[in-house]
């Protein structure tokens, strides 16, 4: 059991054989995948991909990078597409200050705008990160600390593709936010990430492919996609000790709890052997 928390199965680069890559990705033995927004473009185009499948999930948001772009028309249009019931969650949403794409203080703006729509329509985000971790840090314990609910602790959201180390890990961990592996993981060079597959609790842990990007170390110089998953679970696996069952069951049943994904594609319909 496998679920991609985290790609882009509508960017163009899957447009030639999409039905094609989604076969072999419930072939390799996913039950479910989460097809992320990045603008408003991709955010429907996610939505619509949801849609016309039951084992896909749209998140809906506004990527850093596109943060300058997003106008008063493309906020209505984000609010509209999270209404749907295919959209699970608020992202990919956050900052991004290696590149600044956008300016950082649109960058911010549109961060708490979409954290601000998360928390009322109640759906959990998708975070991006990348050289801005102390300052996403700081917006994101503030929204936890008004989001997550009095009565216990309740996981929040995901730092996508993650990048720090295992403090800044265990960090997140306290505000309710899981973590997110991806391809990266199974790099030579990739010892900070490897402390962090082994050293995390497995029950914050998610797996991803953030498909087409970073392909795993034995696919590269490959377009990365959902069935390739496979590998980064099975390098988690071999750091922690564990089965690649064992890891992968885990993230998914992680993964279904935290996008409150149906029965049907969560632990019971692996472990019954169903194909939704």
């Amino acid at each position: 059991m496998l679920i991609d928390s985290h790609c882009h199965l509508q960017f163009t680069e899957f447009r030639a054989d999409r039905t094609q890559v989604l076969e072999r990705a419930w072939q390799a033995g996913l039950t479910a995948i989460v097809v992320v927004g990045t603008d408003v473009e991709a955010s429907r185009q996610a939505v619509a991909l949801a849609e016309s499948d039951d084992r896909l999930f749209a998140s809906v948001g506004c990527h850093p990078h596109s943060a300058a772009a997003l106008d008063e028309a493309g906020r209505k249009a984000l609010r509209h597409l999270a209404s749907s019931p295919k959209a699970a969650a608020i992202g990919e949403i956050g900052l991004d200050f290696y590149r600044n794409l956008s300016p950082p203080d649109d960058q911010r703006a549109v961060f708490e705008e979409m954290l601000h729509l998360a928390g009322e329509l109640g759906l959990p985000v998708v975070i991006h990160s990348r050289q801005a971790e102390e300052e996403t840090f700081a917006i994101l314990s503030r929204w936890a600390r008004q989001v997550r609910q009095p009565e216990g602790p309740r996981q929040v959201g995901v730092i996508h593709c993650f990048s720090g180390d295992l403090s800044l890990a265990l960090r997140y961990r306290e505000l309710g936010f899981l973590i997110s592996m991806a391809g990266n993981v199974t790099y030579p060079n990739a010892s900070r990430l490897a402390a962090v597959a082994t050293g995390l609790p497995l029950d914050v842990m998610l797996v991803e492919t953030d498909a087409p990007y970073l392909t795993p170390q034995s696919m590269r110089p490959q377009r990365n996609e959902p069935a390739f998953l496979t590998e980064t679970v099975a390098r988690i696996a071999e750091l922690r000790g564990q089965s690649p069952r064992e890891v992968g069951e885990r993230t998914a049943a992680n993964a279904a709890a935290l996008f409150r994904l149906p029965q049907a594609v969560g632990p019971t319909a692996a472990r019954q052997g169903r194909n939704p």
